[in-house]
């Protein structure tokens, strides 16, 4: 690695057009998901710091107003004068495609392939103010709205080094620019797990009475990562299994751990980029780890003669498991950077796994057997699940009416205009039905609780009386046979009572979801309607509110200069006590309604919370009650 990082090495692409006028382009949306891309990328170039050995911790901070700074103790940005006439560092800030990351030496392995993120953030942000430590020299330059505001000057010497950027987004941009922390804590925490020994502090002080801080470094990398995503679950084997290898400058290393739960998680990092979509790293771990288990079960007559072999769904039933590549010159599909598509890592991972992976499992027998129980079980589940699936559709094929006999269904048959509305109960399911518009919305009333998919396999879901119904309905399958392209309805609607009822039987629909048909709530076809929580009525004139403030806002306007005057104030707490002209005007016509879409923004904590709401272990409900049972409002008294 050459340690002289300097201007001949940011190679300059084309200028920062646009970039205000399609930020959706760069971040993805200028909602809140986009807002926090902000952040990423400025992290994402200090760790590429860390990847090349020069950085060792980074701060990050929300300051008052929402303002961020990312101080890192790197190299600092090149300083000097480039090629086209200005400071390397005005260069990174102001011109998309400029960067060390283009084949110079300056970075080897990067996360930031296309360069775009530092000047991105400067042209989002209504002023960003960068300090480098460089040299024993302090310098700083200042930005407005991608504009440079100040040249980059000397002020004063230093005996660190580092790059402290500053920036505040810009409200005329972004929908909101109020940053969450919880949400940045989660991100810091990925990448202290990816990145073994990195300190990351993150710090919250836009209260100075109350500054909240996380602390993150892990010597353990992804081992002490699957060690996390588990750590509610209960394991079917104590040790972690860690395997590496490497191939010129590409390096891969994986970490295994099964639970006694029914689903898989596994998540891939090229980069430390989260490859959503997975790509070749992962297609080669799946491929693998699938031939190892089978030929050990057969080479140990774990597996007799006349069985099956097991299919890759058994053998990932209960694994948690992370992926992450390093590479030179990473080929990733659109600036999202979502699917790895370098061949040549399908390669690597297939070697190690089928190398390290069996070798292990022949040094450690007593894993080795919990694995193979844990994957023949799973065989015979999904056998059991193949021949309920196969009576399913023979009662529906001999069956004229083929949807669930509750089902009201619309007229409309292009899934993009249609609406189902998953209704608790026969008697706001007929409210429901009283208040559609039979055109694009179908009702599909729903009775008591259903089955907690959280503790059950896919073979418990077939012939279930409250689950069947949904799944017939959506005519989109479940499981690994889930093809949401089929999907009957563009709108899964859950309109279920305002108490601890309805919230449960909320809880239950997103688990199964989540569970067994996550790719409808990852394409945003999950809804949760929002009835009004008030009813107020004054004489002739009735209003709605969704929120104690709403009710006090309307009461007010009600009452006018009547200080006593008459209002009768009632809570909604059941859908079926409104009749079917109220349903339809405040939840159910798309011109007066409220929806709320379900979004999947951190998969890592959407699984930990749907184990720690719905999974065996009592402990960490409790802890999760404690900590947010101050959050709680409308639940029942």
């Amino acid at each position: 690695m050459d340690n002289n990082y300097d201007a001949s090495q940011i190679q300059l692409l084309e200028g920062l057009e646009a970039v205000r006028k399609r930020p959706g382009m760069y971040i993805g949306s200028t909602a809140a998901r986009g807002l926090h891309h902000l952040v990423y990328e400025i992290v994402d170039n200090a760790i590429d710091e860390a990847l090349a050995g020069f950085c060792d911790r980074i701060i990050v901070e929300i300051l008052p107003e929402n303002v961020i700074c990312v101080d890192d103790n790197g190299r600092g940005i090149p300083v000097d004068t480039h090629v086209s006439g200005v400071s390397a560092a005005e260069l990174v800030y102001t011109k998309l495609h400029a960067g060390g990351k283009f084949g110079g030496s300056g970075y080897k392995v990067s996360g930031g392939l296309h360069g775009v993120g530092a000047a991105v953030v400067n042209a989002l942000s209504e002023w960003t103010n960068v300090e480098i430590h460089k040299d024993g020299k302090k310098h700083g330059m200042r930005f407005s709205r991608g504009d440079v505001i100040q040249d980059l000057i000397i002020t004063g010497d230093t005996e660190r080094s580092g790059t402290i950027v500053k920036f505040k987004p810009d409200a005329d941009i972004f929908e909101e620019t109020i940053f969450e922390f919880e949400t940045l804590e989660s991100r810091m925490r990925e990448q202290a797990f990816l990145n073994a020994g990195l300190q990351i502090i993150l710090r919250d002080k836009r209260d100075e009475s109350n500054i909240i801080k996380s602390e993150f470094c892990y010597d353990g990398g992804i081992r002490s990562f699957v060690e996390y995503i588990n750590s509610n679950k209960t394991p079917v084997h104590d040790n972690i299994i860690y395997i590496s290898g490497e191939k010129g400058e590409s390096l891969a290393e994986v970490a295994i751990q099964y639970n006694d739960g029914y689903s898989e998680n596994i998540l891939s990092f090229a980069n430390n980029i989260r490859t959503t979509e997975g790509g070749m790293h992962e297609t080669g771990f799946r491929s693998a780890i699938t031939r190892v288990i089978n030929d050990y079960g057969r080479r140990f007559k774990l597996l007799k003669e006349d069985d099956k072999n097991l299919s890759g769904e058994d053998v990932r039933e209960g694994m948690s498991a992370i992926i992450s590549v390093k590479l030179l010159d990473a080929q990733f599909e659109g600036q999202t950077k979502s699917k790895l598509g370098n061949s040549e890592m399908r390669t690597l991972v297939e070697q190690i796994i089928g190398d390290k992976l069996a070798a292990y499992l022949e040094e450690n027998p007593a894993v080795a057997k919990a694995i193979m129980e844990k994957s023949v079980q799973a065989a015979r589940a999904r056998e059991a699940a193949r021949k309920a699936r196969e009576l399913s559709r023979k009662q529906k094929n001999t069956d004229s009416a083929a949807l669930p006999g509750k089902l009201a269904d619309c007229y409309e048959r292009d899934p993009a205009l249609t609406e189902l509305f998953i209704v608790e109960g026969d008697s706001a399911g007929g409210s429901a039905k009283g208040g559609r518009d039979s055109n694009f919305q179908a009702i599909l009333p729903l009775w008591g609780k259903m089955l907690n998919v959280e503790k059950a396999r896919l073979d418990k879901v077939y012939g279930n009386e409250k689950l069947m119904p949904i799944i017939t309905a959506l005519g989109a399958g479940v499981g690994e046979e889930f093809d949401v392209s089929k999907l009957r309805y563009g709108k899964i609607i859950l309109m279920a009572d305002a108490d601890v009822d309805g919230s449960h039987i909320r809880t239950l629909l997103l688990t199964f979801f989540f569970r067994f048909m996550r790719p409808l709530v990852e394409h945003g076809h999950v809804f949760i309607a929002q009835p009004p929580l008030y009813k107020l009525v004054r004489g002739k004139n009735v209003r709605y509110a969704f929120t104690d403030d709403e009710r006090d806002r309307v009461y007010a306007e009600m009452a006018g200069n009547e200080q006593n005057a008459r209002i009768d104030v009632s809570r909604n707490k059941g859908l079926g006590e409104m009749d079917k002209s109220e349903l339809r005007e405040t939840t159910m016509l798309p011109e007066s309604r409220t929806l709320l879409r379900v979004e999947i923004d951190d998969a890592i904590a959407a699984d930990q919370i749907f184990t720690i709401l719905m999974g065996d272990k009592v402990e960490p409900r409790k802890a999760f009650i404690d900590k947010y049972a101050k959050y709680a409002v409308d639940l029942d008294v």
